[in-house]
């Protein structure tokens, strides 16, 4: 891609990484206030009274810590709560205020599908959600729990490296301290600004009822021609903030970060964007600090950018190149593939709001994934296949990625003939186990589940494609719902009992059955002695590990899901060049 033709295009990515490096300390730093239980931020004159009030009420002592299993039964008992009152605001939100369009209450399925996805940070939508969500429910069900899942994830992270920093210890936090903390000190406060700043560019933030317009030109509609067209409206600004710095992704509008109301204007596309990676980025700076080796900090940091980059710069000269067999039939493609594209975008911005979205757990969406190349599509796809560890949500992605650094420790204390050490303590059985475990998990969810649904009369009922892309929108389906993405190929009709059950079983046990190895690897790491590393001490910084971690996540990745994507979309884009393929 030459310089001189992509000149905007590369100094936006380049301004991007600088931004983000830029702002990837202070982040840190400021986490590290916010997730110490005694730490002091600049707001604690004014919101440590309301901290103090939220342990009074919960009866709470915030010195008092737990055990990894405290830790976790505290997490599913909060998770559960919040399940039952976000299916419960759907199913009676007829009965609710804030209803303009007098919506009635989701299906069965449909309202179990959608609590799930959002306790899970998911945000699955098998809906449209300005002609079927009231302003209640988009507030009080979603946006709520948008704040709750990010909180948790992030805990998480934090308890994880407390496991690593800390030594001969047993507690490794206290939840319940962590989500009073995350919510006063972080996330509401961010999200406040945020929501005032989308608002100055235009997405709109009200409760009026839909406008309906008269159209400029009379569109047909058989016999009774469309002469006016209805305008949603809506609380959108408030519930975009935190989809984006949550990484949830979950859309006030079916159209999601392609609608202007969500996403007005090239300003607001790069600070989503970069919101998405704020948070993830901060948090590996805090990692460092933590363990007292900021090196290995930036080694993680600098490993994820580099996996970022490559996925990027594929799906982006995939997009650019076009559809060979649109260039056959002498039809110019001058500005890429542009199909499902926002044309206030175009391809390089979709092409980069897609990598990032999926390497992070926020699927959000600013085009339609449905409608990329084939190469270009299994980019995003692929990238949920390895973890969404590359920056990765709202700290799920930085305790994905320590899973997998435990595991370059332990296979490389192997091929050097030594007991693996990872920050002087070292790995042993059972720590290689629970990470063995956190890895094998969307492994048997992701193709049982795609499997089952390719050979069922239910599976193939949703698909709009036949081939080689409706098996490639039911495998995102599923690798969306269990790396709890939410984006999807939006070929695939998924509002149906079947799939809104077996996607939210893909949910749960991608977010749970996952959460329970870190949280056990975290507790077994926080009760062992550390030793000083000495010279014989295989090195976690520099360029080396970052490449050996790079090939141990890249090769679990193909290793594991290749043969599903050679099905999918690496066989269409044979086809695509014609290939004598068929199906």
């Amino acid at each position: 891609m030459p310089m001189q033709k992509y000149g905007y295009e590369w100094i936006q990515l380049a301004a991007y990484i600088a931004i983000l490096l830029i702002i990837t300390k202070p982040v840190g730093l400021y986490l590290m206030q916010v997730l110490d239980a005694r730490g002091k931020t600049f707001l604690d004159p004014l919101l440590h009274p309301v901290e103090k009030g939220f342990y009074w009420l919960l009866g709470l002592d915030p010195i008092k810590e737990q055990t990894w299993k405290e830790y976790a039964i505290s997490l599913f008992i909060f998770s559960l709560i919040g399940f039952v009152m976000t299916y419960t605001v759907l199913r009676l939100q007829q009965h609710m205020p804030l209803n303009p369009q007098g919506f009635g209450p989701l299906s069965t399925h449909l309202a179990f599908n959608t609590a799930v996805s959002f306790a899970t940070n998911t945000n699955w939508q098998s809906y449209a959600g300005e002609s079927t969500m009231s302003y209640f429910s988009q507030m009080v069900g979603l946006a709520f729990q948008n704040f709750t899942s990010a909180a948790a994830g992030i805990a998480l992270a934090a308890a994880l490296v407390r496991g690593l920093a800390r030594h001969s210890a047993k507690t490794i936090g206290n939840f319940w301290v962590d989500m009073v903390r995350i919510h006063l000190y972080l996330l509401i406060p961010v999200c406040i600004i945020y929501a005032v700043f989308l608002v100055s560019q235009g997405t709109i933030q009200n409760f009026k009822t839909y406008d309906t317009v008269q159209v400029i030109e009379q569109q047909a509609g058989g016999n009774h021609p469309i002469r006016t067209q209805i305008i949603p409206q809506g609380p959108v600004a408030s519930q975009e903030a935190i989809k984006m710095l949550g990484t949830n992704g979950g859309g006030f509008f079916n159209a999601n970060s392609a609608h202007p109301y969500e996403n007005p204007t090239p300003l607001t596309n790069f600070i989503q964007m970069l919101s998405i990676f704020l948070i993830p980025s901060g948090l590996t700076y805090y990692l460092g600090r933590m363990v007292k080796n900021q090196h290995h900090g930036w080694t993680i940091w600098a490993t994820m950018l580099a996996l970022f980059l490559c996925a990027f710069l594929v799906c982006w000269h995939a997009e650019e190149a076009g559809n060979p067999r649109l260039y056959a039939l002498g039809i110019q493609q001058d500005t890429g593939n542009m199909e499902g594209k926002e044309v206030r975008f175009g391809v390089f911005d979709s092409a980069l709001f897609a990598t990032i979205t999926t390497d992070a757990s926020c699927g959000a969406v600013n085009a339609m994934h449905d409608s990329f190349t084939p190469l270009g599509g299994l980019i995003p796809l692929f990238n949920i296949q390895l973890g969404e560890i590359v920056f990765g949500g709202a700290g799920s992605g930085l305790y994905g990625m320590l899973i997998f650094v435990v595991l370059t420790v332990f296979i490389a204390g192997l091929m050097v003939g030594r007991t693996p050490e990872y920050l002087g303590k070292k790995i042993e059985a059972y720590d290689v186990k629970v990470s063995v475990l956190f890895i094998m998990v969307p492994v048997f969810v992701v193709l049982g589940f795609s499997a089952w649904a390719v050979v069922s009369e239910w599976g193939l009922a949703g698909l709009n494609n036949s081939g080689p892309h409706g098996f490639s929108e039911i495998l995102y389906a599923f690798t969306s719902g269990t790396g709890n993405n939410g984006s999807a190929f939006a070929g695939l009709n998924a509002n149906s009992p079947w799939f809104d059950t077996t996607l939210a079983l893909a949910m749960l046990l991608g977010r749970f059955f996952m959460i329970v190895p870190v949280l056990a690897l975290a507790g077994n790491l926080v009760q062992k002695k550390r030793s000083e590393s000495g010279s014989g001490s295989f090195p976690i910084s520099g360029i080396m590990f970052a490449s050996l971690l790079s090939g141990i996540i890249l090769i679990i990745g193909a290793l594991t899901f290749l043969p599903a994507l050679s099905l999918g979309p690496i066989v269409e884009h044979m086809i695509m060049l014609r290939s004598n393929l068929a199906y």
